[in-house]
């Protein structure tokens, strides 16, 4: 480790403290601060044009008999279950395709390039394809001797509509991260495993998965988190509906905030959901034994 304090170091602290300097306010203005003022707006009553007043618990009393909250919850919980299952499951396969049977940077970048498309314009070229009457999709089941299929207006198919839209466009991000995984596992241990007897079948259950637990455990945690924060795609596609059956806990969030002015029990839904983010990612990490590998 340089000594900082040999003539030849000296000023380096001084340097890097100017460097760092723009991130550390960067953090505190648009992180630190609003996570504060948030929590202590959840205990207020704050309607924007009056100062807040301090209620204490009152919001989150009203919150458990919320019966709409609820029901937000339930359907982000589904539509996170969708997102997870099939999303890392999708992500899992085409990682092992790309890495045992193409090597071209070309095929990577083309699966990648939905995750760089903005989630406004995916799910407003979405919501066209998957329109009742003029979208691709249900054209090209009425081609096939079906029927027109309510994607985006019926209460069955709304949500695993939307969580199929999640999943096309954060497929590409995982799948790299998974992909990158994969190579990390030396050769010589599938060699071994073939000298073993071992087929295709067993070297991925029994060689591939446990070593690649930490990568896994990081695609799970990052899709959890991410189909938590759905907002974007319900806002463009169904803004929540037919008769709140899209409506999830940030577009709840967002219409009482930003729609009813009412920024006190908006923080207090919102920190409940930062709370249930913080015990299902510590669960996820304890269970699925994060920071553990196989390797030895």
């Amino acid at each position: 480790m340089p000594n900082l304090n040999s003539p030849a170091h000296r000023g380096d602290g001084k340097l890097a403290w100017i460097l760092i300097t723009p991130a550390i306010i960067g953090f505190l203005a648009f992180f630190a601060y609003p996570t504060i003022r948030g929590i202590y707006l959840s205990f207020t009553d704050f309607k924007v044009f009056t100062p807040p007043v301090w209620v204490g618990l009152d919001n989150f009393v009203e919150l458990i008999g919320d019966d709409v909250f609820w029901n937000s919850l339930l359907v982000t919980l589904y539509y996170v279950a969708l997102v997870v299952v099939f999303g890392t499951f999708l992500s899992l396969v085409t990682a092992v395709v790309l890495h045992r049977l193409t090597a071209s940077t070309v095929i990577r970048g083309f699966i990648i390039l939905p995750f760089l498309i903005s989630n406004v314009v995916a799910a407003t070229v979405w919501s066209w394809m998957l329109d009742a009457q003029l979208g691709i999709v249900n054209q090209l089941i009425e081609a096939l001797g079906g029927h027109n299929v309510l994607f985006l207006t019926s209460r069955g198919w709304v949500i695993p509509a939307v969580a199929m839209i999640g999943v096309w466009k954060a497929l590409g991000y995982t799948a790299i991260i998974i992909f990158a995984g994969l190579q990390t596992i030396p050769s010589t241990i599938y060699e071994a495993g073939r000298i073993d007897g071992a087929n295709e079948r067993q070297m991925f259950t029994r060689l591939t998965l446990p070593l690649m637990r930490p990568i896994l455990a990081l695609v799970l945690v990052l899709n959890v988190i991410g189909a938590f924060q759905v907002f974007d795609l319900i806002q463009v596609t169904t803004k929540g509906g037919p008769a709140n059956a899209s409506l999830v806990l940030q577009s709840y969030i967002f219409s009482k905030a930003f729609g009813q002015f009412d920024f006190g029990y908006g923080s207090a839904m919102a920190l409940t959901l930062f709370i249930i983010l913080i015990l299902i990612t510590f669960t996820q990490m304890r269970l699925l034994r994060a920071s553990e590998s196989d390797t030895n």
